[in-house]
C-alpha cells in the first residue's frame, strides 16, 4: 500500500515524499524528471513496495518540496541525500529518470558508498543540444502558461503507445510545477556535463531507455554505457521519453532482473 503524499523535515528543508513497502531489501528510490514530480512513480511504488521499501521524492520547488532559489543538481543532490538521512535509508539503489538520471550521477558522485547500484532512464552524461533545449524550455516558460506548455511538449515526450489517460496526467502534472522551480530544473538537466563523474561510477549501473524516446534518444544512453565500468543497457520497445509510465510492467521487470543479478550472494 502506498502511503499519502506528503512533506519531510530535513537538513535541506522540506522534501516531499511518497513511499510503499518494507522489509529488509535495500531500498530502492526513485527520482523524477524536469517536468513531473514524485506522482510519475505510482506504477513502480506499487510494484517495488511489494518486495521492499520504495520511495519517490519531489526535488526542491517541485511537489510539496520546499522552493530553493538558485538550486542545482548537485543541491538536488544533497536535498535527495538530507531526505534519505531523515527517513533512516543509510543505503538504497538509486532509479532516476531524465532529470532523475542526473541527479542520480550526482548522489554518486557526493556519496557513492550510499548508492547500491545505479538505474538510469531516459537520460545521459552530456546532451548534444543541451543548450539549445535549455534555452527553448526557458523562453517557453515565460511565454506561455505551464499548461499551455504542456501540451505543446506532450507529443514529444511520450510515444506511440502512450493512452490518452496518461496524455492528461503528464499534462496536470507539469501543469502544476511553478515557472521558476521548472526553469532551475531545465538548467540542472539540460545544462549538465557529467562525462567525468560517469566515468567514475563505482556501482553496477543499469541504463534503461525507450525506443522512441526523441528527447534523450537511445544514442545518449549507449554513450552512457561508454562511459561506465560496469553497465547493462536496456532498449524498452514502444515508449517514448517517460519509460516508466508509458510500459510501467517492461520497466518493473528490467529493474526486477537487474536487482536480482546485483543482490545475488557472492
Amino acid at each position: 500500500m502506498i502511503a499519502p503524499m506528503g512533506a519531510i523535515s530535513t537538513s535541506r528543508g522540506q522534501i516531499g515524499v511518497s513511499e510503499a513497502g518494507g522489509g529488509d531489501a535495500l531500498p530502492i528510490i526513485f527520482l523524477h524528471g524536469v517536468g513531473s514530480d514524485k506522482s510519475v512513480w505510482r506504477p513502480q511504488l506499487e510494484h517495488f513496495g511489494k518486495s521492499r521499501r520504495a520511495v519517490a521524492f519531489d526535488y526542491p520547488g517541485y511537489g510539496e518540496s520546499e522552493f530553493v532559489e538558485g538550486a542545482t543538481r548537485d543541491d538536488f543532490a544533497a536535498s535527495i541525500l538530507a531526505a534519505m538521512d531523515a527517513l533512516g535509508i543509510e543505503r538504497a539503489h538509486v532509479c532516476g529518470l531524465s532529470l532523475g538520471g542526473v541527479v542520480a550521477i550526482a548522489m554518486h558522485a557526493a556519496a557513492p558508498r550510499r548508492c547500491a547500484s545505479l538505474i538510469i532512464a531516459d537520460s545521459f552524461a552530456v546532451h548534444p543540444d543541451g543548450q539549445g533545449i535549455y534555452d527553448r524550455s526557458v523562453a517557453a516558460s515565460r511565454a506561455m502558461t505551464m499548461r499551455k506548455l504542456a501540451e505543446a511538449r506532450t507529443g514529444v515526450l511520450l510515444g506511440s503507445a502512450a493512452s490518452d489517460e496518461l496524455r492528461r496526467e503528464v499534462i496536470d502534472t507539469m501543469a502544476a510545477i511553478a515557472p521558476a522551480a521548472y526553469r532551475i530544473g531545465a538548467a540542472a538537466v539540460w545544462l549538465a556535463d557529467q562525462r567525468d563523474r560517469a566515468i567514475d561510477i563505482s556501482r553496477t549501473t543499469l541504463i534503461l531507455v525507450g525506443d522512441e524516446d526523441v528527447i534523450t534518444p537511445p544514442a545518449l544512453s549507449k554513450e552512457l554505457e561508454r562511459l561506465i565500468a560496469d553497465p547493462v543497457l536496456e532498449i524498452i520497445p514502444a515508449c517514448g521519453h517517460l519509460a516508466n509510465a508509458e510500459q510501467p510492467d517492461r520497466f518493473n521487470a528490467a529493474i526486477d532482473r537487474f536487482l536480482a543479478e546485483v543482490e545475488k550472494p557472492a
